[in-house]
């Protein structure tokens, strides 16, 4: 009589087990040189296009525009026949009282516009969030006017804004204030077109907004209102710091539109000259001046210049927003450590 000493069986490929699974199987593996390439590669293959894109319609013009900046380049230079000025141009327009007035218009539209568009389109998003009858319309209705034409908007608003028939100072005169003629100050211009900007980007933003929200889970509303927390408390303590990265990237995207404002101011001033942004230049921001030079006189070494100045205002405030976020979180994270150790 013969014991079987193994109680082990081999399973053949293809066959069931006899609890009835089948039998585990390895990952299939890419054999060879061409296979470890092909896993090590293949993600730079896939991201290549955007930089080549990039480098070509971004990085290359970038660099060229630096080298004109450094030429006393007009219309029909070429490389050859500009003059090589260093410098001189960034000094001179450094020194250009036209240009600081340029700077400062545009930072006021910008600031006048951005801070509270960004306000409006958190509590637009928020509204939006709620459970509405007919939600799908409203959040599609809150897009048109950024679909909508910019000379249209500046039409309108240009009515909106005129001095003997505008609803604007209709409106005003009802409570006592005399007419305002919006195009010929600086501080109602920058009023008149900020605005114009908020009409046009507070429902773009609001969905943005509304996209995090809507990622947020469920749970943490439902647990404090059981706390009884109100849905104004819950919107600031809760909504708003989950929403943190998603408020620099709106705040970076902002400026950076905020800084290059062109189409609005342009079509607002109107006149013989737009460009100039008014007969005292009251609304001329730094991408009009930079159209001045180009398109007026002719100065393509100048244009590059301004181009490159208002590149790195962009970077300032960019890092100014990003180094004021910074610091807000890490404020917070303070906070949450001393809550802890208490």
């Amino acid at each position: 009589m013969t014991v079987q000493s193994s109680t082990r069986r081999d399973v053949a490929p293809g066959h069931r087990r006899a609890g009835g699974s089948p039998p585990p199987t390895e990952p299939r593996r890419s054999k060879g040189a061409l296979g470890r390439l092909d896993i090590k590669y293949s993600p730079y293959l896939y991201i290549a296009p955007f930089f080549v894109v990039f480098g070509i319609f971004g990085l290359w013009p970038l660099i060229y525009t630096l080298r004109m900046s450094l030429y006393d380049w007009d219309l029909g230079s070429t490389v050859e026949t500009a003059k090589f000025v260093g410098l001189d141009n960034f000094v001179m327009f450094l020194g250009d009282s036209d240009f600081w007035n340029s700077v400062v218009n545009t930072i006021a539209m910008f600031l006048m516009s951005t801070v509270p568009q960004l306000i409006l389109a958190l509590i637009l998003a928020n509204a939006l969030n709620k459970r509405l009858r007919g939600r799908t319309l409203l959040r599609m209705g809150v897009l048109i006017p950024n679909i909508t034409s910019v000379a249209a908007v500046s039409i309108v608003f240009t009515q909106l804004y005129s001095r003997d028939f505008g609803l604007i100072n209709w409106v005003l005169g009802l409570v006592g204030v005399e007419p305002i003629e919006w195009q010929a100050h600086s501080w109602s211009s920058w009023v008149a077109i900020s605005s114009m900007v908020d009409w046009r980007w507070t429902g773009y933003n609001a969905l943005i907004f509304l996209a995090a929200m809507q990622s947020i889970p469920r749970d943490i509303y439902e647990s404090a209102s059981l706390d009884g927390a109100s849905s104004w408390r819950q919107f600031w303590t809760m909504t708003v710091p989950m929403l943190r990265p998603t408020i620099i990237f709106v705040t970076i995207i902002s400026t950076i539109g905020g800084l290059q404002l062109y189409g609005e101011p342009l079509l607002f001033t109107g006149g013989g000259n737009p460009l100039l942004g008014g007969s005292d230049r009251q609304s001329q921001t730094v991408t009009m001046f930079l159209m001045e030079q180009f398109y007026m006189k002719f100065e393509l070494g100048r244009a590059a210049t301004v181009a490159w100045l208002l590149f790195v205002m962009i970077l300032v405030f960019s890092l100014i927003n990003f180094l004021f976020t910074r610091s807000l979180r890490s404020a917070d994270g303070n906070a949450k450590k001393k809550k802890v150790k208490r």
